[in-house]
């Protein structure tokens, strides 16, 4: 039996963070970081069946076309998808009663619809970014015990031969989107690697008042290729999110929308309609 301070549950039996349960949550899970991003899909399902809220977690479940679909909002960084990603493999596969491991495997569909930056000119603001890898330089994996297998390792040894990091950086890791998935989502996007960044300003080469501490990152990290893929973009959760999956039993993949090119220094101030149109595209992809 898991102890009630490993797995924590609000009063009514669901998840804490994320409020929702084996019975609410459907098997293609539509993640997005801003909480408000979930109130489009009111517009967009043709029923809903369950709607929770907590903190910057909002939850819907409903149909589209006749295909059941969670919407999650998790919040902006690894850290917070450390807890979604946990909790909804809890929904899936632990008996949240009995507070013990399910016998049957339930895998999830996990589809971040987020924004992104592009590194290079050529991917311009409004194009739509599949990740085929992702490396993460936030550390999350690092606490996690897994076969070497589950991840990319020669992609993540590649990597850091290119980039060749100080020692107090923590040890980068990488990992897949799931292939099955990639194949019914990806087709017209930009295939790209993406890196995960532990932050938004000087972790993505950004410079306010305080110099960052890795000259010409965004340059660096551009320069990098791996078995036809460019380094991409940059954005805050698709690493935690793809080596969670990878070591847990489920299939990712992130489309982002490019809202800042950091190559031509461009920004898309106004995106929402391009979002929703990336949203039902998504949907229609996989029902």
């Amino acid at each position: 039996m898991i102890k009630s301070s490993e797995l924590v549950l609000a009063s009514d039996g669901s998840l804490y963070h994320i409020h929702l349960t084996a019975d609410t949550l459907a098997d293609d899970v539509i993640l997005v970081g801003d909480p408000g991003r979930v109130e489009m899909f009111k517009s967009i399902f043709d029923s809903v069946e369950h709607e929770s809220y907590n903190r910057e977690m909002h939850a819907l479940t409903g149909l589209y076309h006749n295909h059941r679909f969670t919407a999650l909002s998790t919040g902006m960084g690894c850290d917070n998808i450390d807890i979604v990603v946990s909790e909804l493999d809890a929904a899936a596969n632990i008996d949240l009663l009995q507070r013990t491991p399910k016998t049957t495997h339930r895998s999830l569909n996990l589809v971040r619809i987020g924004t992104s930056g592009s590194l290079h000119s050529g991917v311009q603001v409004g194009s739509l970014v599949a990740s085929k890898h992702a490396i993460g330089l936030d550390g999350l994996l690092n606490y996690y015990r897994h076969d070497p297998s589950q991840l990319n390792e020669p992609l993540n040894e590649a990597f850091i031969n290119h980039m060749q990091f100080d020692a107090c950086f923590s040890k980068p890791y990488s990992a897949d989107a799931g292939k099955e998935l990639f194949a019914k989502v990806a087709q017209g996007m930009h295939h790209a690697v993406t890196a995960t960044a532990p932050g938004f300003y000087a972790p993505q080469g950004r410079c306010l008042r305080i110099e960052p501490s890795i000259d010409n990152l965004n340059e660096r990290l551009s320069t990098f290729t791996w078995n036809g893929c460019r380094l991409t973009n940059l954005e805050m959760e698709t690493s935690a999110i793809y080596g969670l999956s990878a070591i847990m039993g489920h299939q990712a993949i992130t489309v982002c929308l490019i809202i800042a090119n950091r190559a031509d220094g461009t920004f898309l101030s106004d995106y929402h309609p391009q979002m929703k149109e990336t949203i039902a595209r998504v949907l229609d992809s996989l029902a």
